[in-house]
């Protein structure tokens, strides 16, 4: 069969007709799988060792804070270098961090002190690795039309690997222990190492000036665009407020339903089956434009589900909100992101998305730390009741100003498209 004659891939996994990105595609889904296993893991020896609810939102706020606080500087310093080594150069130390972790773990050296070291650890390298994945997916489909593509079939990965891998926690932790998921998520690295390793492509462009003038370049520009702006704004509050969930799992699995880890392991993997939906179902859009009433009707969602799980007294309606939530915060994430990267020039893709990261992992750190303090206080469930109200407080100001943020979204992206 000629290259002429080669049918397209089907338009929901177009993305993948490009090789490239199939590499990328399969090793980080074994690298995510292997994440999504040592974050429940990671979540339930903290809650073992030292039943504190503040301790999770302290460790989840040191492990998130590196986004915020160096995120935008890292994207800006990567767009100065070769992406691609970078790349391989940090899923490398990520390996180590994680079977370093392993090691402690298992010779019982580990404690809050170290748990707290560790988790910063990761913080600083995901606030490398993150913005380095994102920016170089439209290099490895090489083509404008099926990044929005790309960038939904990448969030179907991470879902996938939410829904399948806290169930699987749950039962690695129930027959062995906590070290075993440190040490399979380190050895999960290697597969996208080598996936990165395999794949040829063009050295994208480079950034020119110092570090500091390429930070204030893309600041400008993130703060001048008033789509961008409100676009982030969104992301912010999402993430302030109905991310913060995961925080409190722990304390939801074993006080309020009686359960353990496997109990724990269910309701992230319900979180993570919402998730997944949201990702089929973005993968199928083409109309981006469209998607600014997707990103409001999630943060609708995410602010009832909040309500409903803090509510829920039986594990099959909570297993339901949380499928719900993960629905609503995927969707809201991965079609701002969708909408940031299409939006965005191409030299300024990096520092854009070095904006994003910053923004959805930050907040989610301040938003983790928030919650774990004030469930300390007043106790989870009205903690969560009062974020969801706030959620949706934001909502019905942001719906005042959904259609001039549409119709400015379009011509923008009109003007990219150089129509």
């Amino acid at each position: 069969m000629t290259p002429s004659t080669v049918r397209p891939w089907p338009a929901p996994v177009r993305a993948l007709q490009h090789a490239n990105f199939r590499l990328y595609f399969a090793g980080q889904g074994v690298s995510i799988l292997g994440s999504w296993i040592q974050q429940v893991a990671l979540s339930w020896l903290i809650y073992r060792l030292t039943g504190s609810v503040a301790l999770l939102g302290v460790t989840t706020f040191v492990a998130l804070l590196p986004q915020l606080l160096i995120g935008p500087l890292a994207g800006a310093w990567t767009d100065r270098h070769d992406k691609r080594r970078l790349l391989i150069l940090v899923q490398g130390l990520l390996a180590g961090q994680a079977l370093l972790l392993a090691v402690l773990t298992a010779l019982e050296w580990i404690g809050p002190t170290l748990i707290v070291a560790m988790s910063l650890l990761l913080g600083v390298l995901n606030a490398f690795d993150t913005p380095l994945r994102q920016s170089l997916i439209g290099s490895f489909v090489g083509h404008r039309d099926d990044l929005p593509n790309a960038l939904a079939l990448n969030a179907m990965l991470f879902n996938i690997g939410r829904f399948i891998g806290p169930p699987l926690a749950g039962l690695l932790l129930a027959l062995t222990g906590e070290a075993l998921c440190f040490a399979l998520n380190g050895l999960s690295f290697l597969a996208l190492l080598l996936g990165v390793l395999l794949i040829r492509i063009d050295t994208p462009p480079r950034a020119k000036g110092s570090t500091g003038a390429v930070f204030r370049e893309g600041l400008a520009y993130v703060w001048g665009n008033q789509p961008i702006r409100l676009l982030i704004l969104s992301l912010a509050m999402v993430n302030l407020t109905a991310s913060s969930y995961a925080v409190l799992l722990p304390v939801f699995a074993k006080d309020v339903f009686g359960g353990d880890a496997q109990t724990l392991g269910w309701l992230w993997g319900a979180a993570g089956c919402g998730a997944f939906l949201s990702t089929l179902f973005l993968a199928t859009r083409q109309a981006l434009p469209g998607l600014v009433g997707v990103v409001l009707l999630g943060a609708v969602l995410g602010g009832a589900a909040l309500l409903a799980f803090a509510a829920s007294q039986a594990l099959p309606l909570a297993l339901l909100a949380m499928a719900v939530l993960g629905f609503a915060i995927s969707v809201g994430n991965v079609g701002i992101n969708m909408l940031l990267q299409s939006l965005a020039p191409e030299q300024l893709r990096g520092r854009v998305v070095s904006f994003f990261t910053s923004t959805r992992f930050g907040f989610d750190a301040i938003g983790g730390l928030l919650a774990g303090l004030l469930a300390a206080r007043i106790g989870a469930p009205l903690t969560l009741a009062l974020e969801g109200g706030v959620l949706l407080a934001f909502c019905i100001w942001l719906l005042g100003r959904r259609r001039v943020l549409r119709r400015q979204v379009h011509a923008d992206l009109q003007e990219q498209a150089g129509l």
